[in-house]
């Protein structure tokens, strides 16, 4: 018989124990996929969303937390809109763009939507208290010390998809509404739609390019408009603040701080630093879940392997009285574990990268793609521990004398 038979066989003849040493050994393996793939897709999250976002200091309440910036605007809490006001008039060197942000849960023909209230420019510049303070649009040169935009240089123009790059729009109407891709698609609709929202009909005025960011899911329309129908009043989640010259940089955190004293500032840097250390942990982790349930399940390989000597004593001593070799039973122990190893890996990783796919959107909102890399190291890695647990119940399987086992029996 040849020795893949006899290995076969050992496995369907005894399953009960068999399983316990895989489920231990596939638990571990779908720790490290599982962690693995969220803490890699978050870094990858983090990457864009730095490439994308126009603010780098936002404002928010005082309770909300670093975990908030990249969905600044999703955490319910709100602050008074007078907030705004107070920033344009105090003239901060180093503020170039103020954007003001309420976000609010709607419907769209019973499809639930994220509505976020935005402020276009033409709002500043209406407010008669704010000229002259070159806010959301600064002449080159101008005494605020800022650096030359595509708004200075007079780059910028009314198109609507600039809120994808620049965070801001010049013209928004009362009954207008931006659609991110994603959510349009969602929808079905595009532009000069009518879309049924908060009670009025809305005309789709375009939608955005895809930014691979939150933003693709969500439409925009005025704030004071979303303030008016939600019925959530003069309020805003986030003031984002798009921060010019690196010289003014240092100490406009203070300046905003004593400003708005009521409220917490964040800068992308905070955000940054704890977000990767939170990976990093996260990655560490992994490891330390992986080694731990990978020596719980070679502890059980081990003791189903040497159970399975001390039963199987005759048929062991049988099986070498009639030509098999010390060899061939070793092999026969080591390639069950190495059945049993590679069963375990593969069947962690499949469970690890749906457990990712499934928790990455609910958890973190990234969207987490198999990583084929992760199969080779849960198997490789899942084989050597149950090779290695096996390998003394093996040798002594392998070093029975079958005089003495029939003796004894």
């Amino acid at each position: 018989m040849k020795l893949r038979h006899m290995i076969w066989k050992e496995l369907w003849q005894r399953p009960t124990p068999m399983l316990t040493s895989l489920l231990a050994v596939t638990l571990g393996v779908t720790a490290l996929v599982a962690i693995q793939n969220i803490t890699v897709f978050s870094e990858r999250k983090i990457a864009g969303d730095m490439e994308s976002l126009g603010a780098n200091v936002l404002v928010l309440p005082p309770s909300v937390t670093l975990q908030d910036y990249y969905g600044a605007d999703m955490h319910g809490h709100t602050m008074p809109e007078e907030y705004v006001t107070r920033l344009a008039l105090a003239r901060l060197p180093g503020v170039e763009n103020l954007a003001p942000k309420l976000c609010v849960e709607a419907d769209v023909d019973t499809i639930p939507v994220t509505l976020t209230g935005i402020l276009p420019k033409s709002e500043f510049q209406a407010k008669a208290s704010w000229q002259g303070l070159g806010m959301l649009g600064n002449a080159v040169g101008s005494d605020r010390g800022c650096c030359a935009t595509a708004a200075d240089t007079g780059e910028a123009d009314n198109d609507p998809n600039s809120l994808a790059t620049t965070r801001t729009i010049a013209e928004l109407g009362d009954r207008d509404v931006i659609l991110g891709r994603d959510l349009a698609s969602q929808l079905g609709a595009k532009i000069g739609d009518t879309l049924p929202l908060l009670g009025e009909d809305f005309i789709v005025l375009t939608v955005l390019p895809s930014t691979g960011t939150i933003d693709d899911g969500r439409m925009f329309a005025h704030l004071h408009s979303v303030q008016d129908l939600s019925g959530a009043g003069p309020v805003v989640n986030v003031i984002e603040i798009m921060a010019c010259c690196e010289d003014a940089a240092g100490g406009l955190i203070t300046n905003l701080s004593a400003e708005l004293p009521e409220t917490r500032i964040v800068t992308i840097a905070q955000v940054v630093q704890t977000q990767i250390a939170v990976n990093g942990l996260m990655s560490r982790l992994s490891w330390v879940f992986l080694s731990i349930l990978l020596l719980v399940g070679g502890a059980s390989i081990a003791s189903v392997m040497y159970a399975n000597v001390t039963e199987r004593r005759k048929e062991i001593g049988t099986l070498m009285a009639i030509g098999a070799s010390r060899n061939f039973v070793t092999q026969m122990f080591l390639g069950k574990a190495a059945v049993l190893g590679l069963a375990g890996g593969a069947a962690g990783f499949v469970v690890g990268t749906i457990v990712a796919a499934v928790l990455g959107p609910q958890l973190l909102g990234i969207h987490v793609r198999p990583m084929p890399m992760l199969l080779g190291v849960g198997m490789g890695t899942a084989t050597i521990v149950a090779v290695l647990a096996s390998l003394l119940p093996a040798r002594r399987a392998a070093g029975l004398d079958p005089c003495l086992v029939f003796n004894d029996a």
